[in-house]
Formats: structure tokens, C-alpha cells, sequence
């Protein structure tokens, strides 16, 4: 099978399997969106849906935030790691969302990426979940399949986004970095990996891994 139907193939199977796509991380608009994935770096997003209504109970928009001290927030977020970190960023963007865009999230990659603890991943997830603009975040599953599947090289998360972009239609971007996360968890994790399970990389996947996975169960 070349790249070309590989390729198709895991279009079709994630459409098959994910035909509506739930988002990982709860919000409500996309300032709360923006605050749940910096929140995510480092941390599941079950457990940031433990800590995000704690969090937004007491401030879902930026001019309510700059209210709270760095300490209250750092107190209720702590769960989800690197709490000195994200208490800054938090506090910190938000008083850049007030004092240069009017309190609104900005809505570019450009100005995203110049808030505090915002990376490019963290900007593309909001320009795509929040604003629908093609985009394709590559966390570890993503990261992770794409290695699996023969479709990237696996050096690094930036080489994988160039692979991602550069092999799926820009139209399905916004749609597959959302099912390859889910279709990772649930049937190709890191950890557990049950090969049987796994059709996509059972009819498409590296060889060499494949052979490594069933020397492992057996």
C-alpha cells in the first residue's frame, strides 16, 4: 500500500469510527478554551476537567482572572502540574487580553503565541477548536501514530506537524488531529498496546513496529 492509500485509509477508518467528533477539553467560549489547554500541557484533560469549573466558577473571562491573586490560582490548579507556571501565564495573558484586544481572545496564531506560557501547539488547538481555522495541533498520540502508521519520521513533534499538513487535506485538518487523538486513546495507546485492536496500524503500520509489538505479546 503507498503513502497515497494509507493515507485514505486512515481518513476513511477515523470518519467510520468518530462520524461526530466530541472535544476533549470542556469550555465554553474561547477564552475558557484557551485556559484548558494551557492547563493540558503536562496533565490529562480528564483531570483538567476536574479543575477548569473549580477555576471558572470563580473566573471564566480575563477581566475576573486579573482579580484573583497568582496564589488563589495557583491553589486550584495545582492538581494539573506546573502550577507556578501556568498561574503566571494565566494571570499574565489575561491582563494582555484587557489591555491590548479588549478583553477578547485574538484571533491568529501570530498574537496567540505572543501570550504568556502559549505555544504553537497550545495557539493552533484554539484557532481551530475555537475559531475553525485549519490548523493541526500534534500532541503525543498524534505524534505517536504518525510514527506507527509510516507516515513521519518520529524526530520531532514539529517534523510530525509538516508530515500531518503536508499528506491530509487542509479541508479534514481540524477534524483528523481531533479523531487520531481519540482513535490513539482508544484503540493505540502508548501504553497496552493491543495490536489486534488496532486496525490502522495492523493494515498500514511500520513493520518494524508491528513486528515489535508481536514479539512483545508473545
Amino acid at each position: 500500500m503507498n503513502k497515497e492509500a494509507r493515507v485514505q485509509f486512515v481518513i476513511n477508518t477515523l470518519k467510520e469510527l468518530y462520524p461526530t467528533i466530541p472535544v476533549p477539553l470542556d469550555h465554553k467560549d474561547p477564552y475558557t478554551l484557551l485556559i484548558a489547554v494551557l492547563l493540558s500541557a503536562q496533565c490529562t484533560d480528564v483531570r483538567v476537567n476536574q479543575i477548569t469549573p473549580i477555576l471558572f466558577a470563580k473566573a471564566d473571562n480575563p477581566y475576573d482572572m486579573i482579580k484573583m491573586s497568582l496564589e488563589e490560582i495557583k491553589e486550584i490548579i495545582r492538581p494539573c502540574g506546573l502550577s507556578p507556571m501556568k498561574s503566571k501565564g494565566i494571570h499574565g495573558l489575561s491582563h494582555i487580553l484587557i489591555d491590548k484586544y479588549d478583553g477578547e481572545v485574538p484571533q491568529s496564531f501570530e498574537a496567540l503565541e505572543s501570550l504568556p506560557a502559549v505555544g504553537h501547539k497550545t495557539a493552533s488547538v484554539v484557532m481551530s477548536q475555537a475559531f475553525g481555522v485549519p490548523a493541526f495541533p500534534v500532541d503525543t498520540h498524534i505524534h505517536r501514530l504518525m510514527l506507527r502508521w509510516n507516515l513521519s519520521n518520529g524526530k520531532n513533534v514539529v517534523q510530525t506537524e509538516k508530515d500531518a499538513k503536508r499528506l491530509f487535506p487542509r479541508e479534514l485538518w481540524n477534524d483528523l488531529h481531533l479523531q487520531i487523538i481519540w482513535y490513539g486513546r482508544e484503540y493505540s495507546p502508548a501504553r497496552g498496546w493491543d495490536l489486534e485492536k488496532d486496525i490502522i496500524t495492523r493494515t498500514i503500520g511500520k513493520k518494524s513496529l508491528i513486528e515489535e509489538a508481536t514479539k512483545k505479546k508473545v
